[in-house]
């Protein structure tokens, strides 16, 4: 499977900039403490938007969906009795583990399949995913990833995602990810490709607001709020969606 290979070789190469891939913080710059620290901000910042919305009724359980090395599962796991990092790379969720052994209520699971059959279903107070679902090349796996979102969230439950609305044109071509695919399909190495050459694999991909609006409802969810979100890049428009149901 291309994409877990990719996150494979990201999380040995620089599992903290793939992440949050500041410029500055690239080739191993992130400090641990400074890392772990932005996460806490986010989600304070979070917690402090659900407030208005009712949601979620319950603090039981929390889902981080492409958790990484647990810079946000530790985050939530403050706020909720149980907090579960589910992520595609067995690297990242061994670094998890690792990084993260003193937050007894956090738990890293690996997760290969592009559905979420490892939970039943409504049993999360809240699912919370934020720069992952961007790095899925497939439109419909994407879908299919809000469908279990869904699916596994308990009834007035909150699902917040985060997911790229647009990409201009002149964007989705994305070289230096295909530059990087070429040239390690024939056998060049990823640390060349990346610390040499300044390639990775990262792709960026985008469904509208109106569309994701609609196959959210179609699927029984209630859109609570969608709120923008300003980046570097004015053109490539961000948004985040408060989900219920």
């Amino acid at each position: 499977m291309r994409l877990k290979q990719e996150w494979e070789e990201l999380a040995q190469m620089d599992p903290f900039w793939a992440i949050l891939t500041f410029p500055d913080r690239k080739f191993g710059k992130w400090k641990v403490d400074e890392f772990f620290h932005t996460g806490e901000l986010e989600i304070k910042q979070v917690m402090k938007s659900t407030r208005p919305l009712g949601r979620p009724s319950g603090s039981e359980s929390v889902l981080d969906f492409g958790c990484g090395v647990g810079r946000l599962t530790r985050a939530l796991a403050g706020y909720f009795e149980k907090a579960y990092g589910l992520d595609i790379s067995g690297n990242m969720v061994a670094r998890a583990r690792e990084l993260n052994q003193s937050y007894h209520n956090c738990q890293f699971i690996l997760n290969t399949e592009n559905h979420l059959e490892i939970f039943t279903d409504g049993t999360f107070d809240m699912v919370y995913t934020n720069k992952v679902l961007q790095h899925i090349s497939s439109r419909k796996i994407i879908r299919d990833y809000l469908a279990e979102f869904l699916r596994v969230l308990k009834r007035r439950g909150l699902l917040v995602f985060q997911l790229l609305s647009y990409i201009p044109v002149r964007n989705r071509l994305q070289p230096r990810r295909r530059m990087y695919s070429w040239l390690r399909a024939v056998g060049i190495s990823e640390r060349i490709l990346y610390e040499k050459v300044g390639l990775h694999p990262l792709c960026a991909n985008f469904i509208s607001q109106d569309e994701v609006i609609f196959y959210l409802r179609a699927l029984g969810g209630r859109i609570l709020l969608v709120q923008p979100d300003p980046n570097l890049t004015p053109a490539i428009q961000i948004r985040h969606y408060y989900v219920t149901k």
